[in-house]
């Protein structure tokens, strides 16, 4: 094992159920971390990317919240993380302090992604303050390096300050670059003392063996078993190559689908009870067509 951190693990990037109205589905949100919890999750990321957390309210953030809660009932050790980074800093406070009071291990905080081009003291001033205002002294904040998206990357400079001053409550990173040496990087410069989650389900492995603890995926939402596998055997000190192979296989085909919200949201029923759901604009729905050559490709794998 890489790292015995209280997070470590594999984490799906949750859906965000929507009706075809663009509304919450609330009702639909226990039945999918039931889904993914009986499927190998050690739990959830909330809000994150595949999750469209951009294009939700404060208010459904929080009703979401106090829904998911109730996946303990049935899976009382199940994680709840949620994403809570905006470009406002009172926002993003706010929305961290709600997380954890209503129970959630820990967040996922974006970087202010609207302020291209700022400093690492700027950004290391943003992180210490909701650090210092909104998360407990048992909880933990990862913060969100995205760079595609977000045009705001986390330094490593940035990364060991906010260490330096946070050594409990800034726990490290979801690294969703995608960048096999960044990867290397995080492993050389801090070992097992950051909690790195890979992003990118090609290179769990490869994240671990430079002390990752885990990842956080979109494809979780279909192949949690597949990561899990590579998370459990890695850990045991064993190859997991072939689990990692077919992860790869499998996303190589997805991605050539993308964007992951719609995608997913159009698979999911194949892969379980759970109904096909909206997604928000500007995202839309998967045609039909396009959903068909995909699940031809996956069909002609051994498992699908």
């Amino acid at each position: 094992m890489t790292t015995t951190h209280p997070l470590a693990g594999i984490y799906a990037a949750a859906l965000t159920p929507f009706k075809p109205d663009y509304s919450v589905d609330l009702d639909n949100v226990v039945p999918l971390l039931h889904y993914l919890a009986a499927r190998d999750c050690h739990g959830v990321l909330l809000f994150g990317t595949t999750g469209e957390g951009t294009s939700l309210s404060p208010t459904e953030r929080e009703k979401i919240l106090r829904k998911a809660r109730e996946v303990r009932t049935t899976f009382p050790d199940f994680r709840l993380l949620a994403g809570t980074g905006t470009p406002s800093l009172d926002e993003t406070v706010e929305l961290t302090r709600t997380a954890f009071d209503l129970g959630c291990e820990g967040v996922v905080v974006l970087p202010p992604y609207y302020y291209r081009k700022v400093s690492d003291e700027g950004l290391f001033e943003w992180f210490h303050q909701v650090i210092q205002r909104a998360v407990p002294v048992d909880g933990y904040l990862l913060g969100y390096h995205i760079p595609g998206q977000s045009g705001v990357p986390l330094s490593l400079d940035l990364l060991a300050r906010l260490k330096d001053a946070h050594p409990n409550q800034f726990a490290g990173i979801k690294d969703s670059s995608g960048d096999s040496e960044h990867v290397i990087a995080l492993g050389k410069r801090f070992g097992s003392d950051l909690l790195v989650l890979n992003g990118n389900d090609g290179l769990l492995m490869h994240a671990m063996e430079y002390n990752a603890g885990g990842a956080i995926t979109a494809l979780a939402n279909l192949y949690s078993p597949l990561l899990r596998q590579v998370w459990d055997v890695f850990s045991q000190g064993e190859d997991a190559f072939e689990a990692q192979e077919q992860l790869n296989i499998r996303r190589k085909i997805l991605e050539r689908y993308q964007p992951f919200p719609p995608l997913l949201k159009a698979l999911l029923p194949f892969y379980s009870n759970l109904t096909r759901w909206s997604v928000r604009p500007p995202l839309l729905s998967l045609p039909n067509n396009i959903l068909e050559l995909c699940i031809g490709e996956l069909r002609q794998l051994n498992g699908g």
